[in-house]
């Protein structure tokens, strides 16, 4: 007589997954409803800040926000940015000494960048033009660039490693000559004149969404350290997943605001 098996029928709560449980901080977070007007007033203070003028008059209106600064000043600080950003930094320092004249005056470091930046740009026309002539890059480096070398060992080195770009081929440069061709460089120092004149203006030098990515870094890092019961991995919730997480800095941030402009944008 053949016998029969039984088969165990899962029980029906064994076929679904139960939701994971959430965190203390996961439910605080919830809790946690910031209001609209300070959503909008944090976008508006970056638009301003980073030299959007044009998004930062559409966005205040639409916002119904009083503009933080005025037009004018906001366009005169973006044209600043835009010369270095395409390798005019001559027109950029002659804007910028009309605006803010004191600022090269009290910060030898920055007009230091400049000049070398613009030097910088001599040689690169120099290696994009075949039998180009290097003597103005030379000359500019003779009366602009020596002179205030020996008041800074930093000035004398990126002096000495700018002019390393003449003698070696751009199609194979080490590293660190790579980098002041990259456009990283106009970017830095197109940031570094940016915060000069809103200091000179008695504004604040970064955006207030820079201070708070900042702040929840460190905040995250003191919870760690101590041991907290928080998630593994936690979002900054910009686009939508995990994969936005600060860790100590803001390079989620991007240096032309694209990140941060684009996904928080709300009206």
């Amino acid at each position: 007589m053949a016998s029969s098996t039984a088969t165990a029928t899962p029980s029906r709560l064994n076929t679904f997954e139960r939701p994971p449980l959430r965190t203390d901080f996961e439910k605080r977070v919830d809790d946690v409803k910031p209001m609209k007007s300070d959503i909008n007033a944090l976008i508006l203070d970056y638009l301003t800040t980073e030299g959007y003028p044009s998004a930062a008059a559409r966005f205040s209106k639409e916002a119904n926000l009083n503009p933080q600064q005025e037009e004018e000043s906001v366009k005169a600080r973006q044209a600043i940015q835009h010369s270095i950003h395409l390798g005019s930094i001559q027109d950029a320092i002659e804007a910028l000494n009309e605006l803010e004249p004191q600022v090269l005056e009290n910060d030898p470091a920055l007009h230091f960048s400049l000049l070398r930046l613009q030097l910088v740009e001599l040689i690169r026309s120099c290696n994009t033009t075949p039998g180009s002539d290097i003597t103005p890059a030379l000359n500019f480096a003779t009366t602009q660039l020596a002179p205030r070398a020996p008041a800074n060992p930093e000035f004398l080195e990126d002096l000495e490693r700018t002019m390393a770009l003449l003698i070696f081929p751009s199609d194979n440069l080490e590293p660190q000559l790579a980098a002041l061709l990259h456009p990283d460089l106009r970017r830095s120092v197109a940031d570094k004149v940016n915060k000069a004149i809103l200091q000179s203006q008695n504004k604040r030098r970064d955006a207030a969404i820079r201070d708070l990515v900042h702040l929840r870094a460190w905040a995250e890092n003191s919870a760690r350290d101590g041991k907290k019961a928080i998630p593994d991995s936690i979002g900054l919730g910009l686009d939508g997943d995990n994969d936005d997480r600060v860790d100590g800095d803001d390079d989620n941030i991007h240096g032309d605001g694209s990140h941060a402009h684009e996904a928080m944008m709300m009206t």
